[in-house]
């Protein structure tokens, strides 16, 4: 089938869009303005605000569809998110829509991403501000770094090797799979967007990628890469170990289990085998005998290529088959 002749997409099956607001009583009135009618409801969470956008939105707004949700202790974007799912799931929607309120997002693309997820293609769609090379240009060079180191060590703690700009927020969900996320435990700041692709991993959730031009216009960004940079290397770690345990060992012990267990007993042998004897007969001031160097080189060797095979092996296992149809006519808890 080609991309004319995709299957038409139902709307009338409850699409919800949620807004977490803080200081963003500047753009948030245009943001929901611009929110087409395919959509049924509006949550905008007011993340204890000091700019008091929920009592503006209350006072500025008079769309219907919208709704306002109150934090009485600021909780970051994840925690206003998942204060939005919760309700969204309970009020019954089927995709749920995250919408910043600051104005780089636009609402117009929010069919692009409805849409895969209407079709049955996909459980979660995300925005890719990388898919047009010629609008990488737009933009800020400290952005476009970033975002190449942070979607490398995301594709490997996520398992999404095939996703890129993993910190964009700009996302959309089946609400059949999101009632089955544990969002006490998902990651309420900085890190929620890739922490939630790690948890979505772990439901073996299909993901897919959006094209989409980023805006930047006066919005001031609160993200500070020295405060933030160890801590995301502690959590791409982390998720990377419980990622691997949970697929390769707990769930399943498939043939690349075995080859990472050999690949890192092989290569942690050799390095110290090797290490240890060229210690040892540095301080001694004699050659290594060459049958220590093979014995050392050979585990090194073998122990790469296991450990590469294990690799083929994880970016072959992307899921591919949306789970939102086994999953939405199950009754979980939201928490």
């Amino acid at each position: 089938m080609t991309t004319n002749e995709l299957p038409p997409v139902d709307w009338a099956q409850g699409v919800a869009v949620v807004v977490p607001c803080h200081r963003v009583t500047r753009h948030v009135a245009g943001v929901i303005a611009a929110i087409g009618p395919e959509v049924d409801a509006i949550y905008c969470v007011d993340d204890a605000c000091p700019d008091g956008s929920g009592d503006f939105i209350a006072r500025e707004v008079r769309d219907p569809r919208v709704r306002v949700l109150r934090h009485e202790h600021n909780q970051g974007v994840g925690g206003a998110v998942m204060t939005g799912y919760r309700q969204a799931i309970a009020d019954g929607a089927r995709v749920i829509v995250k919408l910043d309120g600051d104005g780089q997002m636009d609402p117009a693309l929010l069919p692009a991403f409805v849409a895969p997820i209407l079709r049955g293609d996909a459980d979660y769609t995300k925005g890719n501000r990388f898919w047009d090379l010629r609008q990488i240009r737009r933009m800020p060079l400290v952005r476009r770094l970033g975002n190449l180191a942070l979607s490398f060590l995301a594709k490997a703690s996520t398992g999404y090797w095939d996703l890129f700009d993993p910190t964009n927020g700009y996302t959309a969900i089946h609400a059949g799979v999101a009632a089955h996320l544990p969002m006490e435990s998902i990651s309420r700041r900085y890190f929620f967007e890739t922490d939630l692709l790690f948890r979505l991993n772990t439901l073996r959730a299909v993901v897919v990628d959006v094209p989409m031009d980023a805006r930047y216009g006066d919005e001031v960004s609160g993200l500070k890469v020295s405060r933030i940079l160890g801590e995301f290397a502690f959590k791409h770690l982390r998720n990377l170990a419980k990622r691997i345990g949970y697929n390769y060992f707990l769930r399943d012990l498939p043939v690349a289990s075995l080859e990472l267990l050999a690949g890192a007993g092989l290569l942690g042998f050799g390095a110290a085998f090797g290490g240890w004897h060229w210690w040892h007969s540095a301080q001694a001031g004699v050659a290594t005998p060459v049958g220590t160097i093979m014995i050392a080189t050979v585990a090194v060797v073998s122990g790469l290529q296991f450990l590469l095979a294990f690799l083929g092996y994880d970016i072959a296992s992307v899921p591919r088959r949306p789970v939102h149809p086994l999953l939405a006519d199950r009754v979980a808890p939201a928490g």
